[in-house]
């Protein structure tokens, strides 16, 4: 046991290394599935019959049993329509669900934190049914072909789908998964010449394409409002190629005195690939005041702020004024213990979402051939320092040199793990605390700076560029 007086409460490290009952068979399920689907459906053998099998006894006991069991006959004879491949994603979706649900319980065992809520209210509305068959019929005819029978022809049956939704703001979340699901595909065209397939992935991203083209499935979540004072934790910075995001982590007290809850903040924006480093503060900032408080170690003021029930502040710097300052190891180690964590909607139920904030204490830092790992009470805990972006002061060896640290609890490759978003290290015999995200709204930093001042001049000459071309 961690010692009960640790800062931000008890951190029990023994219940994340502890089996779960149940988790590895459902997994094994899923990845049995996956094997069959990889080989295509058009004339499954006896081994990816008995992976459908599998599936569909590893839901036996469910609401779903009758349908998947049908599903799965019909698939293992190469008989299968889109309403069976729609019962499959549906049981793939509700085993990683239960593992989602069991990870979770763990995690608010071991910080002692209040149980969030189990599950959002499923999104509503309609939207254009012939689109959405459309949608379901190309993702239907990826599963009887496979990862290894897929090709340039049937892969590019999708861009007509995804032009035809992108007008339509209800449809725009299935049409960009299905728009990068494709680019993926094509990049890996053709599959039987792919040295590795990656199952896992392909089949998360077929089984949720497959389930939001059901009617109502993609339609934008309940909201309420949120009025009160924001505390911010760090900011999780995540880029791609021609994207990037920033996620801020915070605890959100309500003005009417009820319990702290657990939100996230989120900005987004194109980017081009020239653009890196602290330069990707620049095209975010425009977008969020709240980055700029990250970095000053300041709080929010919010006044009817929309809020999903999932935890996510619908950011508009309308409903939005800046705070007295607020440190974040302070929010840590007062506030982080009692905040409630936020409901998950039914499509998100899913163990790579899981993102947790924590406050570890404590520790012990400890490089070897594996990565860095925190030991905390005997027991190894690894640090993705993977995730620690570019953007930012936070180094891997900062994190080393740590004493205290902000982190998100994540789950990979069956094991619990901690993405640092911020530590605490000593500087001169003084306590440094450094974020990730310090630099978000602007930085003094020599290197900070340099890194701004190149991106500056390359957002100034593409610019230039694009207005070249539209003076031709």
């Amino acid at each position: 046991m961690v010692p009960a007086d640790q800062g931000g409460g008890v951190m029990r490290a023994d219940l994340l290394a502890a089996r779960i009952d149940g988790l590895d068979e459902a997994l094994a399920a899923v990845d049995a599935f996956d094997q069959a689907l990889a080989a295509g459906l058009l004339r499954p053998q006896p081994a990816q019959a008995a992976g459908l099998a599998e599936l569909a006894a590893a839901v036996a006991g469910t609401p779903l049993a009758a349908r998947v069991a049908e599903a799965a006959e019909k698939a293992a004879a190469g008989a299968a329509g889109e309403d069976h491949f729609v019962a499959l994603a549906a049981a793939r979706s509700a085993l990683l669900g239960s593992v989602h649900d069991a990870l979770t319980a763990r995690v608010e065992e071991a910080t002692g934190r209040p149980a969030g809520g189990a599950t959002a209210p499923a999104a509503g509305g309609q939207q254009a049914l012939n689109v959405l068959a459309a949608a379901r019929s190309w993702l239907s005819d990826l599963a009887r072909c496979g990862w290894r029978g897929i090709d340039h022809e049937v892969v590019a049956g999708s861009s007509q789908i995804v032009s035809a939704m992108l007008p339509d703001p209800a449809l725009r979340r299935l049409a960009s998964l299905l728009d990068g699901f494709a680019a993926e595909l094509a990049a890996s065209c053709p599959g039987a010449a792919l040295e590795r397939v990656p199952a896992r992935r392909w089949g998360d991203l077929w089984s949720r394409a497959l389930l939001l083209t059901l009617p109502g499935a993609a339609g934008a979540p309940a909201t309420g409002t949120a009025t009160g004072r924001l505390l911010p934790l760090g900011v999780d910075l995540q880029e791609h190629a021609t994207a990037v995001q920033a996620q801020v982590h915070a605890v959100f007290e309500p003005a009417d005195g009820a319990a702290p809850l657990l939100v996230r903040a989120s900005v987004s924006a194109p980017k081009p690939d020239t653009v890196v480093g602290a330069g990707l503060w620049q095209l975010l900032r425009p977008h969020m005041s709240l980055l700029a408080a990250v970095s000053q170690g300041r709080s929010m003021d919010l006044v009817g702020m929309p809020v999903t029930a999932e935890g996510d502040l619908l950011w508009s710097d309308r409903y939005a004024r800046q705070g007295e300052p607020a440190d974040a190891f302070s929010t840590a180690r007062v506030a982080l213990p009692t905040a409630t964590g936020p409901a998950t909607a039914p499509l998100d139920r899913h163990p790579a979402r899981i993102a947790v904030p924590v406050l570890l204490e404590g520790y012990a830092a400890e490089q070897g051939d594996e990565g860095l790992t925190f030991t905390l009470a005997g027991q190894r805990l690894a640090v993705d320092t993977d995730r620690v972006p570019s953007a930012g002061p936070l180094t891997p060896e900062a994190v080393t040199a740590s004493v205290a640290c902000i982190g998100l609890l994540r789950w990979d490759a069956g094991v619990f793990g901690v993405q640092p978003l911020a530590v605490e290290t000593t500087v001169r015999k003084k306590p440094v605390a450094v974020q990730a995200g310090a630099w978000a709204g602007g930085t003094a930093d020599k290197a900070g700076a340099k890194a701004e001042k190149a991106a500056t001049d390359a957002a100034a000459v593409l610019r230039e560029r694009a207005g070249r071309l539209l003076r031709k």
